[in-house]
Parts: structure tokens; sequence; C-alpha cells
């Protein structure tokens, strides 16, 4: 279906997002110590004829009491030392990050992750250049994994999401592509996908026994319980089409939009939050409505990211790295900034580990932490030296959790 122009009036069909009944085919297919240098006793000094001696006494015994003098001294101020602390290398003892490191290309931005509910060991990783990885011990170690339905000498693909629910699993990515799996990834088949698809594919959610939810960036939401054999609409109509109905009920920024998320994210219970790809409002979408409602942001700066907290709140990053809380819990218009030290480099993304307890990533290598619900947050110096972006925060349960940034960097939580 093709993408529905700026000038499209509410009663004009051509909006609405259809069933996906008919879009869908039939499926085919310790560092040294260095000891002071006046500690060092040298055979030259041992034997000069400047040494200090007794007049009383002959040279050979001078020199012998001169060689237990010093030894002894010398034995003592190592005695001293090695019971002195070593010190502590930060990065290492305190953080409670490590980072593991992959079997890929430099370059592969890392986009998404998810385990099999059932074998918290057994996982996928997914990012740019066709890049599918595969764990079975936890997230420690990482191998290629090879999926013929996916490959095409002519496409790259960019798999941007995966979800799983018990051992039913799913992938979408760019270009148009769909993997469904129903025995723990063990394998995977491709699901036919039509052209006529608003949008690219960027989000896809588990949600049942062969049942699932896809988002496009377009604001296309699609609903399967078939195991992706038909798709049904939850919206009807694009983001534009939203747009055009409301731009002049006041949403700044709205004639400049293009068309597309920039960010789109889900809360455990179905409600969406997503970013225009200029930054200059976000939308929000709760199950049942009919569309999209945009926002205004109250914020000077533009949004970078927004979701959801873990009491049901909304986070919101602005570009040059704010940070804003909504005040109070659900769909929100009121947002209060809190304090970071994101050294200047803008914060990408926030993953909750539990209500009280967050982590926020961004550029070069930022890594917040707070531990009362996002009031404060201190730096985590764990990436300070690895010279990437870290994009996206995830949190399997409270023990379990990874960052994934650029040039396949990816974080493991120690706890």
């Amino acid at each position: 279906m093709a993408m529905m122009t700026p000038n499209l009036q509410a009663t004009d069909c051509s909006n609405l997002i259809p069933s996906l009944t008919s879009l869908f085919p039939p499926r085919l297919l310790h560092r040294p110590l260095s000891l002071p240098h006046s500690r060092f006793i040298s055979k030259a000094s041992l034997h000069h004829p400047s040494s200090p001696s007794s007049s009383s006494s002959p040279p050979s015994l001078v020199n012998r009491r001169q060689i237990i003098s010093q030894t002894a001294s010398l034995s003592l101020s190592l005695a001293t030392l090695s019971s002195l602390p070593l010190p502590a290398k930060s990065e290492e003892v305190l953080s409670e990050w490590e980072r593991v490191y992959l079997p890929i290309d430099p370059g592969v931005v890392l986009l998404d992750i998810a385990f099999v509910p059932d074998d918290l060991n057994h996982g996928f990783l997914l990012g740019t250049r066709q890049t599918i990885l595969e764990t079975k011990d936890g997230g420690n170690t990482w191998t290629q994994r090879s999926i013929p339905s996916a490959e095409d000498e002519d496409f790259n693909y960019r798999f941007n999401s995966i979800s799983f629910k018990g051992k039913e699993g799913w992938i979408v990515g760019k270009p148009a592509i769909l993997l469904y799996t129903s025995d723990a990834g063990e394998s995977w088949e491709r699901i036919p996908l039509s052209a006529q698809l608003p949008g690219d594919m960027v989000y896809i959610k588990a949600t049942g026994e062969k049942s699932a939810e896809m988002v496009t960036d377009q604001g296309a939401i699609y609903v399967t319980s078939n195991r992706g054999y038909n798709w049904r609409a939850a919206v009807q109509e694009t983001v534009s089409a939203t747009l055009n109905r409301t731009v002049s009920s006041g949403i700044s920024g709205a004639s400049y939009y293009t068309g597309t998320f920039n960010t789109v994210n889900r809360s455990p219970d179905g409600r969406y939050v997503a970013v225009s790809s200029r930054g200059n409002f976000y939308l929000t979408w709760e199950p049942g409505q009919p569309f999209w409602q945009p926002h205004n942001r109250a914020i000077a700066r533009r949004i970078q990211n927004m979701g959801w907290r873990a009491d049901g709140g909304l986070w919101l990053l602005v570009r040059g790295g704010g940070l804003f809380l909504s005040k109070g819990t659900g769909i929100s218009e009121d947002f209060e900034e809190v304090p970071v030290q994101s050294r200047g480099f803008g914060i990408l993304d926030v993953g909750y580990r539990s209500e009280e307890e967050a982590w926020a990533a961004g550029g070069s290598g930022v890594l917040l932490r707070t531990t009362n619900g996002g009031k404060n947050w201190t730096r985590d110096k764990a990436a300070d030296n690895i010279a990437a972006n870290l994009y996206s925060v995830k949190f399997i349960n409270d023990k379990k959790g990874f960052v994934l940034g650029n040039d396949g960097v990816l974080l493991r939580y120690l706890g």
C-alpha cells in the first residue's frame, strides 16, 4: 500500500490502514610494585672507595657491616611495602558490568536481544549487516547463527526486533522480513509479507500462542492470532493521516512531520509511546483506541527517546543529555527534569531493573544508575574507555541485563 500524502482528509478512505488478511499471502515457504630508587643497592655502591668506613676497622669488616646493615634495611622496606593494600581498579572491581566480546565485524550496531522464557541460558542478539548471534550459556559467549530463509544475495538485512513467548519467537527487519519459530529458535521459517505494508517493521511483541503484535515506523499496528497467516489492523489510519486531521488542533511541528517514528516503546500492558522523526512532538496509543494521540512537548529541546518506567510513568530524553520524568503514572504531558552527569553526551536509552533501580546509557560510553526511581543518578565507569555509543538497555529480569551499542559493543550485567 502506498504511503499517504500529507494533504489527505479524514474522510478519504485511502488513509485507512486495511486488514492485512489480503496483504499477507498464504505461507510460502595487579600492576608491578615499583620500589623507590633509593631502596636499591648496586654493587658499585657497596665497593666504591668513597663508601663511609670506620678508621679502626679493617676494610673487609667494614664492607660486611655495610652489607648486613643495608640488606636489613631493604628487607624491612620490602616487608613494609608488601603489607600495604594494592590500589583498586575501580572500573573492574566496582563496576556492575563487563564487556562481552563478539565474533562479528567492526561497525555492526546491536539492536535487540531476547531469551527463551523457559531457558534463560538460550538467547539471540540482533544487529545490522544481517547479524544474528546465539548464546546457550546465558550470554557469556555468542556464536553466529545462520538462518537460510533469511539469506538473500540481494539484501543485507537490518534485524530490528525479536520477542519470545514460551517457545514461540518472532524477528522483524528491514527490508521487510518476518521470521517465526515454534521450537525456541532451533529452526526459523520466513513468513511472506506484502510489498504494500505501510512503512518498515521496527518492533514486534510475542503476545501468546501463535499471536504477536507488530509495529511499523509509519504507525501501523497489526496483530495476528494464527501464526502470521492473517493480520488485523489495530489502528484505523497511519500517523500522517492522523496529523492531517489534528494539525489545526495545535500540535507544534506537525507540518514538519516526515511520516516516520524515531523511536517506539511498548509498556508491559500494551501501551505505546513514539517520538516523531524530528523529535518535535510525541505520540501515544492504548489498546482499543482507533488512532494515535499526538502530544506537544513541554521541553524546549527536541526529544531523543521516550519509554515507560517500572511504575507505569514515562521517562523522556532530550538531545544534549537531558532526562525528564513524568509526574505521576500513565500518559502525561507534565514532566520535570532530573540532574544527570552525562558529561555533555546525549543519553539514548533507559532500562529499568526494578521500580527503584534503572540504568541509562548514551554517547561515548555514558552509563548512569539510579537506585531511587530516577531522582538521583551516579555514573558507572564500566564503559569509560570504550569508544562507542550505547544505544539500548535491556533487562531480561532483575538478574540478567545487557547494554547494546555500536561497533559490536555488548555489556553484561554482573549484579
